[in-house]
């Protein structure tokens, strides 16, 4: 029989594998709990959520959940971060700690009901983000309206230039 703390700790990572948008998987061996903190500190800020999880547990949820099989990221000391928001966020965040921590190495992650090696992992974290891309699009928008003013008003300060060349001959030329 099942106890029920496991039987509720699959349930709520189930919960939260349905929820998220992508998986990054990672090991954390060797990483002073400060680093583990700090790390799980600037997930939070980015609306990701880091859990340390039992292997056992993590295959039931993504065995009832039909995700492709995670068996071979789910080796070791585990740890996998849910990215609710966005799909590229904990790829992003995952990479860059890594990056600085040599103690957390990611080991793959789930994306679209495939599961990503770490190459795939670190060319997912290269994708802009969503605010990023919105950006981009107003840039986009913007840079045909910013030319246009722009010429309008050079066509302005043109005839600006004009009348008060006119307006200054005639009050030279006038007794």
């Amino acid at each position: 029989m099942a106890r029920p703390e496991k039987v509720a700790e699959v349930e709520l990572l189930v919960d939260k594998m349905k929820r998220s948008n992508s998986l990054v998987i990672a090991s954390y061996t060797g990483l002073s709990v400060e680093r583990l903190t700090a790390f799980r500190v600037k997930c939070r800020a980015k609306g990701i959520e880091f859990r340390v999880v039992k292997n056992r547990l993590a295959r039931r949820a993504a065995t009832e959940l039909s995700f492709a099989s995670l068996d071979e990221l789910l080796k070791g000391p585990t740890g996998i971060a849910f990215g609710v928001r966005s799909p590229v966020d904990p790829a992003k965040l995952a990479i860059d700690f890594a990056r600085d921590n040599e103690h957390f190495v990611i080991k793959g992650g789930y994306l679209d009901g495939k599961v990503l090696t770490r190459a795939e992992v670190e060319a997912l974290s290269k994708v802009p983000s969503r605010e990023e891309l919105l950006a981009m699009i107003m840039r986009g928008f913007q840079a045909p309206l910013t030319g246009f003013v722009g010429v309008l008003s050079g066509t302005l300060r043109k005839l600006m230039g004009t009348l008060e060349a006119v307006a200054k001959q005639k009050a030279e030329a006038a007794p």
